[in-house]
């Protein structure tokens, strides 16, 4: 059954691939605007999935990997 059990799942799961987002960005020393451009997206958007606040497409997740060079799995696992 779905419900507000689930909305808050899905609220932390975004939060904490926003997290490892960032992270990543960072241990690379990777600028938000690199990563933004790189990945064809607005800073406001990434911003906003850094954050926790954004549901990204996968055509989206994939691209942060990409610019990032990593799995999309080590972001979403």
């Amino acid at each position: 059954m779905h419900g507000t059990d689930d909305d808050d799942w899905l609220t932390e799961r975004s939060r904490v691939i926003g997290d490892r987002i960032r992270a990543e960005r960072d241990r690379q020393h990777i600028t938000q605007e690199r990563l933004y451009l790189g990945a064809g997206i607005s800073r406001d958007v990434l911003q906003r999935i850094e954050g926790g606040r954004h549901n990204p497409t996968l055509y989206t997740l994939l691209r942060i990997a990409r610019v990032l060079d990593v799995p999309l799995a080590d972001l979403v696992r």
